[in-house]
């Protein structure tokens, strides 16, 4: 073997340990890391719906009252310099 491909084997190795090393803390939880990230992006996506749904209801109170959101801030229409 010539010393370049000594040299690119080395890094390789090297590289291989550190990326295991770095990943090695974390294998316990491994196991854990699907029904977490689910349980998460069930969350996510509950929060989105109940979102959604507050938005359509408040946008047909508005409209069947014929009032503005009274959350939404207020225009004076003024300007001021």
């Amino acid at each position: 073997m010539d010393q370049s491909n000594v040299s690119d084997m080395v890094k390789q190795v090297a590289g291989v340990a550190g990326g295991a090393a770095l990943i090695a803390p974390a294998a316990p939880l491994a196991p854990l890391a699907p029904p977490l990230l689910h349980g998460l992006a069930g969350i996510a996506v509950v929060g989105l719906g109940l979102f959604a749904a507050g938005s359509l209801v408040m946008k047909a109170a508005e409209v069947l009252t014929g009032r503005d959101n009274p959350a939404k801030k207020q225009d004076s229409g003024t300007t001021t310099i």
